[in-house]
């Protein structure tokens, strides 16, 4: 009796195990055709790659958990024994260890890659640094995990392990304090940031540098004046007082000083120096003056390409002022018409009103609303017009012919287009949440003039940093000194450099030494001028 009752229960076993076979090979087949041919086809239509990619990490990870969890199934309804007890450990470190895996690969492959994309948009500096440290430490947390619980399913004991691990963490807390000193300042940097990637700092010590990455551990610096990299810990750079002079713009004011002999008529002087200053192309100053200066001066034949892309890239840059001061009152007008609009609640035709206008300041800017409709979804994405007078081609004309100056480094030609198609992305961005905002409404139609404001606020002071009066040189008079005899009069010359983080941050000290050559060629010229005047009135 007992042995049919245990053949009756064997032939049973095998029965269920080959009935799960055959589910599991048929289950896979058709999970397999429907990731590979159905999802793949229908995924492929999409605009973005975002659900493809998930589809093509997800695949062999999904028929994996599939065929443990079918597996598993099958052995924990057989008689419990000590083999099946052993198998269905094992389906379960399986599953644990494919489950991992899966999670590691859609955070690397498809959230850490996409949000690459977008850290590259913003403003941030943070999100540049704790990417890459989450990308190397949250696999290695996922790892751990899942090797606990893989140890848990196959029975091990794990209090001995637990102690040990605390203890050892003690220990290496302890030991690795400063380590973790340097890490906590540098996070603390990132979030409260008071700098960015290519700012130009002064340090406690009177240094110049420029910041190119703030690491787990330590910051990299260059320093202009020795060529040279520095590695300073965190640490050290956050208890620092640090002068940030690329904020709130990258204009840099450099003052020096020039003594000239007094024999020369105080006002003329002066009114010179002060027309050489504003005539260099790189110092700041109202654009007109500047190129109508420009032709007076530094005529010399080693600056003529200096002088010749320098006015083309003034020329480029009054184009974008223009183009903006078009921009400003056009948005102006729009927080005028939402506030009028939005007293009685906006209705369908003050929507299409506000969206023609804001579809006018996007074609001053060289956008265009497109609409895509995906599963009876309708979405609105801005696209470039291209057309070569708007805002986003005529900045793109004026970095182009910037970054033709022969006075650049290699650096610096990559350094320009960066930083301005960074600035493109960012406004391209704004621009389209506030078409989506204006389109739908809803609760936030009282708002909208708010969002309008701000985005104008935005442009005037971020989008490009404005010249304005302040900046432009002035000349002093300090004093009046004598040197063997002879009086002199000390000016003190003080102007903007229009970017400081160019040449290697060298930018200023290059027009400060052409600046002072030009006075002593002007001062030249004029004492050859007298001395040919006095001889031709001895002549007659």
């Amino acid at each position: 009796m007992l042995e049919n009752f245990l053949s009756f229960q064997s032939s049973s076993a095998w029965s269920l195990i080959l009935t799960s076979l055959v589910l599991t090979v048929g289950g896979a087949a058709g999970l397999y055709f429907l990731l590979f041919y159905v999802l793949r086809s229908i995924f492929r239509k999409f605009e973005s790659d975002m659900a493809l990619v998930t589809l093509n990490v997800s695949t062999y990870p999904a028929l994996t958990v599939f065929v443990l969890v079918i597996l598993k199934f099958t052995f924990h309804r057989l008689p419990s024994v000590n083999i099946t007890d052993g198998f269905e450990s094992l389906f379960t470190a399986g599953l644990i260890v494919a489950i991992s895996y899966w999670l590691i690969q859609l955070f690397v492959q498809v959230f850490v890659y996409y949000l690459k994309e977008y850290t590259q948009q913003t403003e941030a500096m943070w999100d540049d640094v704790l990417l890459p440290i989450l990308e190397a430490v949250v696999p290695v947390i996922v790892f751990t995990i899942a090797g606990v619980f893989v140890l848990r399913s196959l029975g091990v004991d794990l209090t001995g392990i637990w102690v040990a691990l605390g203890g050892a963490t003690f220990v290496l807390g302890f030991a690795a304090q400063g380590i973790l000193a340097n890490f906590f300042s540098g996070v603390v940097l990132l979030i409260d940031s008071p700098f960015q990637f290519g700012d130009v700092l002064q340090l406690e010590n009177g240094s110049i540098a420029m910041l190119r990455k703030i690491g787990v551990r330590v910051t990299h610096l260059y320093i202009p004046s020795k060529h040279c990299d520095i590695y300073m810990p965190n640490s050290n750079l956050q208890s620092q007082n640090i002068i940030n002079l690329s904020r709130p713009t990258s204009y840099f004011q450099y003052s020096t000083d020039v003594k000239i002999p007094a024999e020369y008529e105080l006002h003329s002087i002066r009114q010179m120096i002060q027309e050489v200053i504003l005539a260099h192309l790189d110092t700041l100053g109202e654009i007109d003056q500047k190129l109508n200066l420009g032709d007076r001066y530094y005529q010399r034949d080693e600056l003529s390409d200096q002088q010749k892309i320098g006015r083309l890239r003034l020329l480029a840059e009054q184009e974008v002022d223009f183009k903006l001061e078009e921009v400003f009152p056009s948005l102006e007008a729009m927080t005028v018409t939402l506030q009028f609009a939005e007293k009685g609640g906006l209705s369908k035709e003050e929507i299409e009103n506000v969206q023609q206008e804001y579809r006018d300041v996007l074609s001053l800017i060289g956008l265009k609303v497109t609409t895509e409709t995906q599963n009876n979804r309708t979405t609105f994405i801005l696209e470039e017009t291209r057309v070569k007078d708007s805002l986003i081609e005529l900045i793109r004309i004026w970095y182009r012919t910037s970054i033709r100056d022969p006075n650049l480094l290699d650096a610096d030609a990559f350094i320009i287009p960066d930083e301005w198609e960074r600035k493109i992305s960012l406004l391209k961005r704004r621009m389209q949440r506030l078409y989506q905002k204006i389109s739908n409404p809803e609760r936030e139609e009282t708002r909208l003039d708010d969002y309008v404001t701000e985005l104008n606020k935005w442009l005037r002071e971020r989008f490009k940093d404005p010249r304005q009066r302040w900046q432009e040189p002035q000349v002093l008079v300090k004093g009046l000194e004598h040197e063997d005899g002879a009086p002199y009069i000390q000016f003190n010359l003080n102007f903007y450099v229009d970017d400081i983080k160019l040449e290697d941050g060298k930018r200023g000290d290059r027009v400060s030494s052409q600046i002072y050559q030009e006075i002593l060629q002007y001062l030249y010229h004029r004492q050859v001028e007298e001395k040919v005047a006095a001889l031709e009135r001895i002549a007659t």
